[in-house]
């Protein structure tokens, strides 16, 4: 069976109650440690929702668990200030804030590709940063490698 981190972090807090795990006891208030209490803080405010899912993708993936808000509300611009509508990722650790930072400054100062390529199987000029030519689906490796 495949636990989830909060199952992990609950068994890890009733292993240090040994013996004294049973449903009477487990229901005794106890002081939880710092790391077993999730306060969720605000990490980025996006230009649009495209890009807060880009940087929620980028969290997840680092197996940050993440939550966007604000997803809806672009259709309440100019009824509610728009400072209010953009969309909003939080981090719901306390623990991954620090980190979580880290991926974003890393995202936000990767260089924008600007650059073309052209497919040597049909000429269509294609972003640089593709694999495969987006019409005829032929590779674009061998290009870059004599570039």
């Amino acid at each position: 069976m495949l636990l989830s981190w909060q199952d992990e972090v609950i068994w890890d807090y009733l292993e240090q109650y040994p013996g004294k795990t049973n449903r009477a006891n487990l229901l005794q208030p106890r002081p939880l440690p710092d790391y077993f209490v999730c306060h969720m803080k605000k990490l980025y405010t996006a230009n649009h929702l495209l890009e807060a899912h880009i940087v929620r993708d980028l969290l997840e993936n680092a197996y940050i668990p993440t939550r966007l808000f604000n997803e809806y509300a672009q259709g309440g611009t100019g009824e509610i200030p728009f400072t209010h509508t953009y969309p909003e990722v939080w981090v719901v650790r306390d623990l991954d804030f620090e980190r979580g930072r880290k991926i974003i400054a890393a995202y936000e100062q990767a260089p924008q590709v600007t650059d073309t390529v052209s497919c040597p199987q049909c000429g269509e000029e294609n972003p640089g940063n593709f694999q495969l030519c987006w019409q005829c689906g032929g590779g674009l490796e061998v290009i870059k490698e004599k570039s």
